[in-house]
């Protein structure tokens, strides 16, 4: 069962769906504007960032590569793209995560997409749920993913729309 087409589904569809890829984002452009940009939101302004002919003469890299969190952040927008929405949520949050790895850099100029693998969906309790990916995101060309992660989201459903019993994690 694929949902990658669907954008929404009830718990149960989604349930039916752990250890499986559920779904793989678009690709999203690293320009040096968005790097630079994301270096003034965050006060981040180390020259292997924001400075091409730093970053070549002074750590050996081709170009600036985008900061690790810049591309951590995108997975909210990778998640619109490649997961479906749960029926009946009221309010979705960010409950953290278990594991992140940066394994390679995201060069300026490169494209990166995120690949959705559903690890668990647990009830917490009546209205409740935390969904765990593990989350690839791949740089366009790259020989090694740029990060992976264990991201949990927590979901809160209206109360008209209770977690249907059953099994609830792998």
């Amino acid at each position: 069962m694929g949902l990658q087409e669907q954008t929404e589904a009830r718990v149960e569809e989604i349930r039916q769906l752990v250890k499986v890829e559920v779904g793989i984002s678009r690709w999203f452009a690293i320009g040096q504007d968005r790097i630079d940009a994301f270096a003034d939101v965050t006060e981040d302004h180390q020259f292997i960032h924001i400075d091409p002919e730093r970053a070549r003469s002074e750590a050996g890299l081709e170009t600036t590569i985008a900061h690790g969190f810049l591309t951590l952040s995108l997975l909210s927008a990778m998640a619109l793209d490649a997961t479906p929405a749960i029926i009946g949520t009221r309010m979705g949050i960010n409950y953290g995560f278990d594991r992140i790895r940066f394994l390679s850099p995201v060069k300026s100029g490169a494209r990166v997409r995120g690949r959705f693998v559903l690890l668990s969906l647990e009830e917490r309790k009546n209205c409740e749920v935390d969904v765990v990916w593990s989350v690839t995101v791949e740089s366009e060309g790259g020989k090694r993913p740029a990060l992976t992660a264990e991201w949990i989201n927590r979901f809160y459903l209206n109360e008209n729309d209770p977690v249907p019993s059953g099994e609830t994690q792998a």
